[in-house]
């Protein structure tokens, strides 16, 4: 091979401070390890010798340890975007110490290519294998390699033995053409390819390969609880009745999950329906109930962006490479994620939240306003556009002192016209075609736990007129009640005397 071989260090080493840096990735999944950890480490001895050492930070999605974590630690992040799930880094985020850019994952690399996003300088890519005239096998992601190996003034490589070069075979590498020269992205079905099997860059821009072997270091989540998985088999049964009533296709419909237990949970439950067919997705994150359901036959193929499954589920599926790669397709997020697609292909789009209010309004990112959890991640690219969106979440948490229905959410990050379905596990309010009046009465009847029905009702009786009867004074009183008392029940919506 024609390239240098860098030490991580070495690598480390070209990296300047406040350099923008664009990583492969999405999720854990195919994200730069030995590098970015050479990074953190080096920005803690430019600290310690008194000297300003930050990198602004653009992936795909989140990352890992290796990367959101050890650099958060080392507090080597100044502007991060689109997208992070890491406890230091929202840490630091929250603690004013690193400026987050929360940002729809299809839009990323686009804006990038516009200019309305800073062009990375260096990209750092992990790769399965890499030949002389610069064609990579990406690994486990598709995320935004594409555009930041295109924007980038040089290129380095984390060659990763521990992904087999077969990968290539599981990847769909397309770019769009950009305004005013853009066309219809030719995808018209889930298992539909359209692009390459690898990325293809100028070999005159890749500086080193760093040389490593490690898995992507992915636990698998919890096991269901009785809420969760309540809340999946109440989604589950609302779908056998749209299906019974001739508003789903006999075929079904694609289907496209987030990430997390409750996802987990409703995948497992229609893993189990008998009234439900065999079904392709179309997604981001491919998790390990999702290889499961490929297993028993539930699931026939599945697109996304990563594949987010734990290292065991990963170790398994390259002893079985041959079943996979031709029923697993990773594609960039701007394919993935892509509104045109989604609406096109009719995806049932299911997604968590934090907070919903009673009209229908979602919060996914933020506590009380202003404490950033995660990110918006794709769940706006697909709710906006899915032919079915539904959005669940449990109907209470820390112990029932705070209501996940509110008079009004906090943060708004998907309105009311984006939402058809909210699930809990007390049961499924369909708000499609009602005014926000109906809308209430129907969450509040079918979703809210039944310590807070009264007191919601209470707040709907303060406002008999409007069109959306929102009252400015007390809104916010069931958040307020927790942060003063500790617990939402406390709210008082007593019309003023």
């Amino acid at each position: 091979m024609k390239y240098q071989t860098l030490t991580p260090d070495e690598a480390a080493a070209l990296i300047e401070n406040g350099e923008n840096i664009g990583l492969s990735g999405f999720t854990a999944a195919g994200v730069p390890k030995a590098t970015t950890r050479a990074i953190a480490k080096k920005a803690e001895e430019e600290h310690a010798a008194g000297r300003p050492f930050k990198i602004n930070l653009f992936t795909g999605a989140s990352t890992s340890a290796s990367t959101d974590g050890a650099l958060a630690k080392a507090n080597a992040v100044d502007q991060r975007t689109p997208y992070q799930s890491s406890p230091d880094l929202r840490k630091n985020i929250n603690g004013g110490h690193t400026r987050y850019n929360d940002m729809h994952l299809s839009h990323t690399a686009q804006y990038m290519r516009y200019g309305a996003l800073p062009r990375v300088k260096t990209a750092i890519i992990e790769a399965a294998n890499i030949t002389d005239d610069g064609e990579i096998t990406l690994t486990t992601a598709g995320g935004n390699s594409p555009t930041y190996c295109k924007l980038a003034d040089r290129i380095i490589i984390e060659l990763n033995s521990y992904h087999p070069k077969e990968l290539r075979e599981m990847h769909d590498i397309y770019m769009p053409l950009d305004p005013p020269h853009r066309e219809p992205l030719p995808l018209i079905a889930p298992d539909h390819r359209i692009g390459t099997h690898t990325l293809k860059v100028d070999p005159a821009k890749i500086v080193g390969i760093v040389h490593t072997n490690e898995p992507d270091g992915i636990g698998a989540f919890k096991d269901g609880d009785p809420v969760t998985d309540k809340i999946g088999e109440n989604v589950v049964v609302f779908l056998e009745e749209e299906l019974k009533k001739g508003k789903i296709p006999a075929s079904f419909l694609p289907i496209q999950s987030g990430v997390g237990n409750i996802a987990n949970a409703v995948l497992a439950a229609l893993g189990r329906s008998q009234e439900i067919p065999p079904f392709k997705m179309y997604t981001e994150v491919i998790q390990d109930s999702v290889i499961d359901l490929m297993k028993q036959g539930r699931c026939i193929m599945v697109g996304g962006c990563s594949l987010t499954v734990s290292d065991g589920m990963l170790a398994d599926m390259y002893k079985d490479l041959d079943f996979f790669k031709s029923r697993v397709i990773l594609r960039p997020q701007e394919l993935s994620n892509n509104p045109e697609i989604v609406r096109r292909l009719g995806l049932i789009c299911i997604n968590t939240a934090i907070e919903v209010d009673l009209f229908g309004q979602v919060n996914s990112t933020h506590f009380f306003g202003k404490q950033m959890m995660n990110g918006i991640g794709g769940s706006g690219d697909f709710a906006r556009n899915g032919y079915l969106t539904i959005f669940t979440c449990p109907s209470i948490a820390k112990g029932g002192a705070i209501s996940s229905i509110v008079p009004m959410v906090s943060h708004h990050d998907h309105t009311e016209h984006d939402v058809d379905i909210v699930v809990t596990e007390q049961g499924v309010a369909d708000l499609r075609g009602k005014c926000p009046r109906d809308r209430a009465k129907e969450i509040i009847e079918n979703c809210v736990h039944p310590d807070y029905r009264q007191l919601l009702l209470d707040y709907m009786a303060l406002t008999p007129q409007g069109h959306t009867p929102h009252n400015l004074g007390k809104a916010f009183e069931m958040h307020n009640a927790f942060l003063g008392t500790g617990d939402m029940r406390n709210a008082n919506f007593a019309p003023a005397e």
